[in-house]
């Protein structure tokens, strides 16, 4: 990350409620669902959708800028690179249990 956008703790803190939220949305304690999931949600994706604007106008507003083409290439790959196991792990797992369960 750039200098300009340092990390920010209070956001991720947040971010953690909001999963938090949602987690508790889908589970029932007592028989009862609690309230909260759906605000959880957007609260995640907006808090989401700030830090990655950030770093993108840190990186592209930044002393060197580089040419957009080629940065965003990267941006993107890093995302992959960082999403993707848990996606494979996640579509694994279901496909396992779905074969067992069916």
């Amino acid at each position: 990350m750039s200098a300009s956008f340092s990390y920010r703790r209070d956001i991720e803190g947040l971010r953690a409620v909001a999963v938090l939220a949602v987690v508790l949305y889908h589970l029932p304690i007592g028989g009862v669902t609690l309230a909260g999931g759906f605000l959880g949600v957007d609260l995640f994706f907006v808090l989401s959708g700030y830090l990655i604007t950030g770093l993108l106008a840190a990186q592209l507003t930044g002393p060197q800028q580089p040419a957009l083409g080629p940065w965003l290439k990267a941006f993107f790959l890093r995302r992959c690179k960082r999403l993707l196991p848990a996606l494979i792990a996640v579509i694994a797992v279901t496909l396992a249990l779905g074969f067992l369960i069916m």
